[in-house]
């Protein structure tokens, strides 16, 4: 099992993405995620790159994003992510109100789609684009 890569045993190539982290979050230290994915530094790199453009504000407010990771990550049990996740939608404003009803309707969605796909529910002719 590989062990995370601290920023004193990382390659120039990846304390520069840490560096890059840092900077871009304000934090002290990179997080476990990354110390994890290091041990590739191009798939360290080409996350970091991603994650920064598709997080970045957009039509969608960083609240709202951190929500749709949230729940994409609890579909997906995912218990890091969910932790993380969580962590930034309530640092970027998500209330206990707002959580609860997030996983009201990811828990409802989730139901739902295994219902039409166990079904095979064909899809309205109004519903198609």
């Amino acid at each position: 099992m590989p062990t995370p890569i601290e920023y004193a045993d990382a390659s120039p190539q990846v304390r520069a993405v840490y560096d890059d982290i840092k900077t871009s979050r304000n934090v002290p230290d990179v997080n476990n995620f990354w110390k994890y994915l290091a041990h590739d530094p191009a798939t360290l790199k080409r996350t970091w790159e991603n994650i920064k453009e598709i997080m970045a504000p957009g039509a969608l407010d960083p609240l709202t994003k951190e929500m749709v990771y949230l729940a994409v990550s609890v579909t997906n049990g995912c218990a890091y992510c969910i932790a993380s996740h969580s962590a930034a939608a309530r640092k970027a404003g998500m209330s206990e109100a707002m959580f609860g009803e997030l996983m009201a309707v990811t828990g409802m969605a989730n139901e739902t789609n295994r219902l039409a796909n166990g079904y095979r529910v064909p899809v309205d002719p109004a519903f198609q684009t």
